[in-house]
């Protein structure tokens, strides 16, 4: 269980208590980072399944020609590049990330697969979405809602740019529903991935935040209370390998 805050304006960033106000730059100090061994580590730490997790979120999220698409937490652009083909020359997809070094890795690997007519970058912050009330027809959050400092307030920003029969749909790492992977994940996460984070990526400190804000994140029925609580129906979740991630899916009425 999460354990509370007992300082006043402070939040978690990982294990530790910080100040509300220095999270942001927290972390961003993290994905500047890693920004440019991002692809490569998450290949390392996940054995290439990330990429079935996402391929996986595509299908779900069955997306139609011309259709308006919001991509948060975009990062590196691997869910906005499947998005924007699905979309089509006549839909739009909105890759944002709260992170100019993320956005900007991520814009020039969709500029080197031939992606650009469909896709618009913008650096946001979850919480505060600069856009329209009733802009989208589908938002996505790929393993950054975690990063979120005041996750309540991102959910209530992307429920109001979305369309009335939007869905949103939240890939993230979650809880895992057997004891046995439960206890190997644990040794794997707090053993193996800092090490891998310091050969490969020469940043230990990241990794081992990334194993924290794990653990830190909600877990799956209490995300989907949260997501509730936003205005969201319908709102249900997928574990994908026994939970170690869940999508997330609701819909704005």
């Amino acid at each position: 269980m999460k354990p509370p805050i007992d300082k006043p304006g402070h939040t978690h960033f990982g294990f530790e208590q910080v100040p509300v106000s220095e999270k942001v730059a927290r972390v961003r100090g993290v994905f500047d980072s890693v920004a440019g061994s991002y692809d490569l580590m998450n290949d390392l730490m996940s054995f290439g399944v990330h990429r079935l997790w996402k391929r996986f979120t595509i299908d779900i999220a069955g997306v139609r020609p011309g259709q308006r698409v919001l991509d948060l937490a975009a990062g590196t652009g691997d869910l906005t590049r499947r998005l924007a083909a699905r979309a089509g020359a006549d839909g739009v997809v909105v890759s944002s990330d709260i992170n100019a070094a993320m956005l900007g890795t991520g814009r020039d690997r969709l500029l080197d697969h031939g992606m650009a007519g469909n896709i618009e970058y913008v650096q946001a912050n979850a919480e505060r979405l600069p856009f329209a009330d009733n802009s989208f027809d589908l938002v996505t959050i790929g393993f950054g809602l975690r990063n979120v400092t005041d996750k309540a307030a991102a959910l209530s920003s992307i429920h109001r740019v979305l369309r009335p029969g939007g869905r949103l749909l939240v890939l993230e790492f979650s809880r895992p529903t057997l004891a046995p992977v439960a206890r190997f994940y644990d040794q794997y996460s707090f053993r193996i991935l800092p090490l891998i984070g310091r050969l490969v990526a020469r940043d230990e400190a990241s990794y081992r935040y990334l194993a924290e804000s794990i653990r830190m994140h909600p877990p799956q029925d209490e995300l989907k209370a949260m997501m509730e609580n936003a205005g969201f129906a319908r709102c249900d979740y997928l574990n994908l390998s026994t939970g170690i991630v869940a999508l997330h899916r609701g819909y704005k009425l």
